[in-house]
């Protein structure tokens, strides 16, 4: 099998020269949970070939019912070698670089931002994420004769959701009923510290309670909530289309991108 082969309807629709400036592309993401795993996997399966996944968490079985590489014979494996292992699989030509590790404060030095054209930022955690926000929207990536912004796409909040129509696309300070957002722009406006540029965000302004008998629910599976405030309700058909939507993002912005360096 062949590349042509295997990405001709995404060729049909892109064109020959366009898909070969997706697998040039260089895109990091952070979070291969329930958002982040299919963002890789709309993106690997699009044609991009230049990959890297960060986690640090290993698949519980709490995962299974949203995260793409949770399954039962998945279960305590690092979720990153299993998504490399997956994507590959997908592609055997394309080059995917796991790291089981975290992004925060005392790591975030090691990961180059500059080296990439597209950031994902798929975390949980709010000050990682916060973090992670202030140094994306800083980054400008070097091609052989100019510089360009790294571009920054961020899921917000994706649990407590149950209408997919009601996920949306917004510039960071203009997304509106999402307790996470809130939350940041809080956190910034705290430190009087902002973000560098503006970025798009996924985000749903739907928000329902757990159930009242999830008090009740204990989570023996082995998760990890790093610095999660809460653990909360979330589905499949919700998550995936965040990271789904995060992927078409980078796809959209890379069809109208001048040529490639």
């Amino acid at each position: 099998m062949n590349r042509c082969d295997r990405f001709n309807r995404v060729a049909l629709l892109t064109g020959a020269k366009k898909l070969d400036d997706f697998a040039s592309l260089r895109v990091i993401i952070f979070g291969i949970g329930g958002v982040g795993s299919w963002t890789a996997e709309t993106l690997v399966r699009s044609g991009f070939t230049n990959i890297t996944i960060v986690d640090a968490d290993r698949v519980a079985v709490s995962n299974i019912n949203r995260q793409l590489p949770a399954l039962t014979s998945t279960v305590g494996q690092p979720k990153v070698e299993v998504m490399r292992h997956h994507l590959l699989d997908i592609n055997p030509e394309a080059k995917i670089t796991a790291i089981h590790g975290f992004y925060d404060a005392e790591t975030a030095s090691q990961f180059h931002l500059d080296e990439y054209d597209y950031i994902i930022d798929a975390i949980d955690s709010l000050s990682d994420k916060a973090l992670l926000i202030l140094n994306a929207t800083s980054a400008m990536a070097e091609t052989a004769t100019s510089k360009r912004p790294v571009r920054l796409y961020s899921s917000m909040g994706a649990a407590l959701k149950l209408d997919p129509s009601r996920i949306a696309v917004a510039e960071f300070w203009k997304v509106k009923g999402c307790p996470l957002a809130a939350a940041l722009r809080r956190k910034f406006k705290k430190s009087d510290t902002y973000p560098k540029r503006k970025f798009q965000c996924v985000y749903s302004d739907e928000l329902v309670k757990n159930h009242p008998d999830a008090s009740e629910l204990t989570d023996m599976s082995g998760a990890m909530t790093y610095n999660k405030v809460a653990t909360n309700g979330a589905l499949m058909h919700i998550t995936s289309i965040f990271g789904i939507t995060l992927g078409s993002l980078i796809i959209r912005d890379a069809m109208k991108r001048g040529p490639i360096d």
